[in-house]
């Protein structure tokens, strides 16, 4: 898997329901619920409780975001 099919697999999947899983340092992880709200060329928005939280593609690429769709 390469960045533009990380790309491409979040912009098919647009406006729908996600849970996102951020891996941090020192353990912290987090949990979000939402959806794919906008996509840019160098990161994406996801809608949380009708906020916008922006996170990388290289970070999906990585492992350091996990995304499960609904």
């Amino acid at each position: 898997m390469n960045i533009d099919d990380v790309k491409n697999q979040i912009k098919n999947n647009l406006y729908r329901n996600i849970e996102i899983k951020v891996f941090g340092m020192r353990n912290k992880n987090s949990t979000y619920v939402g959806y794919i709200s906008n996509v840019y060329p160098a990161l994406f928005t996801v809608r949380i409780n009708g906020v916008d939280k922006s996170f990388n593609y290289v970070d999906v690429l990585t492992g350091e975001v996990k995304i499960k769709y609904y």
